[in-house]
């Protein structure tokens, strides 16, 4: 036996008790003929001491311990003379009477602590010695929680986890595949999922009317905090249920969620928002509610009214309040003009307006409007004495608010009002259908070719697609998309008719999407679902700034495992035996 208890378990009722424990070595202090070192393992840290004058050798062996040699000890539990309050362990120690390496390590590239001095690369290089860290492995126990959580509420309701393969067919609409090459069937691929997306509509027609998985999916797309390309899916599908049943199922689980981790009673009714609200009011389909600074428009009141050519060629004018800021110094505010033509936001400039304390304004354009235009300004932002307005214009409505929502996002994180410990969620609805792709140069999906359009709308399909609503759904928590889900087409008819919009010819549709037109000719159920990103609910939950450290071992932002060096050339007899040749574009 290794170990009798847990580094984390010893109290101050078990002295007198004789023990093994087994660990890492935290730190080593020598005091006079004293010395005392802290083990760690997964539950805590216990104190052990070492007494010179009991065992000579004994001590003389434990000064040469070095950090993180993992080590077995025997002992007494005795009461610590001088207790610390910050361990739970910190009433006892152990008097040691026998020490055990059980193997040596070597010096850590950084310190297992939880205030580090390792960087991102370095800790995912070297990342089985940041799991070691307790601030690391809470967010790794935390998910471990909430999937249990999860699979409980599901099987409550009557849900059955089915494991779906992850070698599929391509269906390369939507991000695209990671593609995996088949020795035995050479020149063809298989695909790792993106989702379950048809298999679950399968289950569906199968008749097992609720289906849930924890669902690894892949996805080779552009990388940032909140992407990894293997990820997570709480993936759920429901049979003979509207987009009520499902809100309601879901956002049950959401309440009960944050009620078991987070002890945070959310409403009993969660806001909806459609989608075109929420793009107006904040520019966002995942806006955050924790603040407001909610856009105003302010054409009626700009445009035509002045000389400032800018405005007067816009199609758009908006601008947030900012509460208690017109004390913003001139380099404040050039840092935000500095910020909004970023090239990620692409912004030309940015106009401000400073409602002073004292009653006057200040303003970029006060050579362009009368003071009266920008009283009514005041009046349509609500602003106060004290406040500062800014502004984004441009000829691009949609384009300029999401510019707009960045401002707006910025200003949060500058006045601490995005509080990771206050948490607001809601559901965003009718969203559009189709989104014009200027890569593709054709209307795509939105969400997946499957989504069911709103009845209200089915007859502007081929005459106004970009009218059309979808019966899709997201759920939205402090900003972060952390799930989404829509009604499912389970007509073959309508789901033609769509194809044929996205399109596809008859044959392409059919090569691509034939199993799931095949399936719904045998009596496919209406059927709906949902997913939920693990990952990021996980990383919500912890008050994490990027999925990451809630992921055992993550991928970095280029999308390379820096620890297994991966993705990597493979052997030239491995290519042969898979009849690929890797013939690389060089830049000339």
């Amino acid at each position: 036996m290794y170990r009798t208890n847990t580094c984390g378990e010893l109290r101050l009722s078990d002295a007198g008790k004789k023990v093994v424990l087994a660990g890492w070595v935290q730190r080593l202090r020598k005091m006079g003929g004293m010395t005392f070192v802290d083990i760690r393992d997964r539950y805590g840290i216990t104190q052990v001491v070492f007494n010179e004058n009991d065992d000579a050798a004994l001590c003389e062996a434990a000064n040469k311990l070095g950090r993180e040699y993992c080590v077995q000890i025997e002992g007494l539990v005795n009461e610590r003379e001088s207790k610390n309050a910050n361990l739970p362990t910190g009433e006892i120690e152990i008097a040691a009477y026998s020490l055990t390496v059980l193997s040596e390590s070597a010096t850590p590239p950084f310190t297992i602590e939880d205030n580090t001095d390792g960087g991102d690369d370095i800790r995912m290089k070297y990342r089985y010695l940041d799991l070691r860290r307790s601030c690391v492995r809470k967010n790794m126990e935390l998910r471990h929680r909430m999937t249990i959580l999860i699979r409980n509420f599901l099987d409550s309701k009557q849900f059955i986890e089915v494991e779906t393969p992850i070698l599929i067919g391509s269906t390369p609409e939507g991000a695209r595949d990671f593609v995996v090459p088949s020795r035995m069937n050479p020149g063809q691929f298989y695909a790792l999922p993106q989702s379950p997306q048809t298999l679950k509509q399968l289950l569906m027609v199968s008749g097992f009317d609720r289906y849930f998985q924890i669902a690894k999916c892949f996805r080779d797309e552009d990388l940032r905090a909140d992407r990894q390309p293997e990820f997570t899916q709480i993936d759920c599908e429901m049979s003979f249920v509207d987009q009520d049943d499902v809100i309601d199922l879901f956002e049950d689980m959401a309440r009960h969620l944050f009620k078991e981790i987070r002890g945070v009673e959310l409403p009993s009714r969660l806001p909806q928002m459609t989608w075109h609200e929420a793009m107006a009011r904040f520019g966002s389909d995942k806006p955050d509610l924790r603040f407001g600074m909610e856009f105003v428009e302010l054409m009626d009141v700009l445009k035509g009214t002045g000389t400032f050519g800018v405005f007067n060629d816009a199609t758009y004018i908006g601008g947030i309040c900012v509460p208690g800021c017109a004390s913003y110094t001139r380099k404040q505010i050039d840092q935000l003009t500095d910020f909004v033509k970023r090239p990620q936001i692409g912004a030309k400039g940015l106009v401000w307006i400073k409602f002073n304390e004292d009653g006057t304004v200040k303003s970029s354009i006060d050579k362009f409007y009368e003071p009266t235009v920008l009283q009514q300004l005041k009046e349509k932002t609500n602003a106060k004495d004290g406040d500062l307005v800014l502004i984004l214009s441009g000829d691009n409505a949609n384009k300029t608010r999401v510019q707009l929502c960045s401002l707006r996002l910025e200003m949060g994180e500058r006045l601490g009002l995005r509080d990771k410990n206050k948490f607001e969620c809601l559901w965003i609805v009718d969203f559009p259908l189709f989104e014009w792709s200027d890569e593709e140069q054709r209307l795509m999906s939105t969400h997946h070719p499957f989504t069911m359009p709103n009845p209200d709308d089915i007859p502007l399909l081929e005459s106004q697609p970009e009218k059309v609503r979808a019966k899709a759904y997201d759920f939205v928590c402090n900003g972060i998309e952390v799930g989404g889900g829509s009604l499912r087409i389970h007509d073959s008819r309508l789901q033609e008719r769509m194809f044929k919009i996205l399109g596809f010819t008859p044959e392409r549709a059919m090569a691509q999407f034939g199993f799931l037109i095949n399936a719904f000719k045998y009596g496919a159920p209406p059927h709906a679902g949902l997913a939920f990103g693990l990952d990021r609910f996980v990383s919500i939950m912890a008050g994490l700034d990027s999925i990451r450290d809630c992921i055992a071992f993550p991928k970095n932002n280029s999308g390379r495992d820096v620890m297994l060096d991966a993705p990597s050339a493979i052997d030239d007899k491995q290519l042969e035996e898979l009849q690929i040749k890797v013939d690389l574009c060089q830049d000339k």
